[in-house]
């Protein structure tokens, strides 16, 4: 694979995202989000987002230097339009703003509609661990994307539905942030771009049979993705349906249906506590501290084998990728490649 290091592909993405009509404090900062994604593993969320999202641009259904509007705002509750605007820019507009209430306030709930694609959960988590904040994070697909099937069903229902938690911790913040379903839908389009099978138990045809082939799920009539949870499939499952309910309703977005009424994107739903106006910050801290090093400390099966909790695999990657960069797949960089001659953008060497 060729290999890049972190400021090569924020300069080539910052590039192509400015022919997409994006302001060059913007591209930065959606350049700077994907890359991120890509230095901690998660690739599904990287670079290779960036054709769609210019596409997406140049349809209209995502708008470069969209306003962001508050709908309606109490102490307690922020909840926004983002008029079709870049995901990362406006869920980090509004996680800032919830960051100041909760600080003021000691918890807050935010919400976001009409949001381009917003990026991985796991750095607005990042954000509020910084600010010594506790985060729960979801997003539905704004009535769009279906993806997933119910157990026992064969058609899509649901999108990918991802979630994370966040908590400030010794050694770096804990944040779990994960789909919902077997795999991100984003997966499954880095293998097919790539030419490669998926992995055995990510996905189901049309007829509800087992495939690994990554085009079946966006056949007509598309396949799906399975639920999280293997044989325990009907708790991922309903896990989602909740997401659903929390970005896509009480947000005052939408939920999933059978024909999506406007673009692809998000609606989410964040939750920010400050663990000083409960318990206390130094009560708090004690008792992350002695989990996390309790939890460490459990006797190992293989005593070759680490115990890694949530955020430390990420925190890896980003060391062992900024010093040794990073890989892209052929696949998914000829299309880089592709759109660049395109749109008349300087194609970085391979490292």
């Amino acid at each position: 694979m060729p290999k890049f290091t972190a400021d090569t592909l924020r300069a080539f993405a910052d590039q192509l995202l400015q022919t997409g009509g994006l302001a060059p404090d913007e591209a930065a900062l959606v350049a700077a989000s994907l890359v991120d994604a890509n230095l901690r593993g998660h690739d599904s969320h990287g670079m290779m987002r960036i054709p769609f999202y210019l596409e997406a641009t140049r349809k209209g259904d995502v708008v470069a230097g969209a306003p962001f509007s508050i709908l309606k705002e109490s102490a307690s509750v922020l909840a926004a339009d983002g008029h079709w605007g870049f995901g990362q820019t406006q869920a980090r507009r509004l996680t800032q703003r919830l960051i100041e209430k909760a600080r003021s306030g000691g918890a807050v709930i935010g919400t976001l509609i009409h949001s381009g694609h917003v990026g991985r959960l796991g750095e607005y988590c990042e954000l509020a661990a910084a600010a010594g904040l506790v985060s729960f994070v979801m997003v539905n697909t704004h009535g769009h994307a279906r993806r997933v099937a119910p157990p026992g069903g064969k058609a899509p229902r649901l999108g990918t539905n991802p979630l994370a938690f966040g908590a400030p911790a010794p050694g770096g913040p804990v944040v779990l942030d994960f789909g919902t379903s077997a795999t991100a839908e984003g997966k499954v389009r880095v293998k097919r771009i790539a030419g490669e099978l998926c992995p055995e138990g990510w996905l189901l045809d049309a007829e509800g049979h087992a495939t690994r082939d990554p085009n079946s799920l966006y056949a007509n009539p598309p396949g799906s993705i399975r639920p999280m949870g293997g044989d325990q499939a009907y708790k991922g499952f309903g896990l989602g349906l909740m997401v659903e309910i929390l970005a896509g309703a009480i947000s005052g977005g939408v939920c999933i249906r059978e024909t999506p009424i406007n673009p692809n994107g998000n609606c989410l739903f964040m939750l920010l506590v400050d663990p000083a106006a409960v318990g206390g910050a130094e009560h708090f801290a004690g008792e992350v501290a002695g989990l996390v090093e309790f939890v460490r400390q459990c006797p190992r099966i293989d005593p070759a084998q680490e115990i890694l909790l949530p955020g430390d695999p990420e925190r890896r990657t980003l060391a062992e990728r900024l010093e040794h960069g990073i890989p892209l797949d052929a696949g998914n960089w000829q299309e880089l490649v592709r759109l660049a001659e395109r749109v008349g953008v300087a194609v970085p060497a391979v490292g």
